[in-house]
């Protein structure tokens, strides 16, 4: 039996991948690194835009990025 923690984790995961999928296919699109950065922030705000106001928005955005840059830092840059 899985807990509550565990089956949100799992939910994550499933969302992550389809992003990243869905990262590849925006690669295949365009070589600009700037329209994919954009069009990404504006799927956030999308998701969001019904519910909050855009101020609120940029503020989960930056609560994220606290969260996930400290994980990027500690990784090295891998070698293309």
């Amino acid at each position: 039996m899985t807990t509550p923690m565990e089956e949100n984790f799992k939910y994550y995961k499933k969302a992550e991948k389809k992003a990243l999928e869905i990262l590849a296919e925006m690669k295949a699109t365009t070589p600009k690194k700037m329209d994919i950065e954009l069009a990404l922030l504006v799927a956030l705000f999308e998701l969001h835009k019904d519910d909050m106001p855009a101020e609120a928005i940029g503020e989960i955005v930056q609560g994220h990025l606290e969260q996930v840059v400290p994980y990027y830092t500690s990784q090295p840059p891998k070698e293309t």
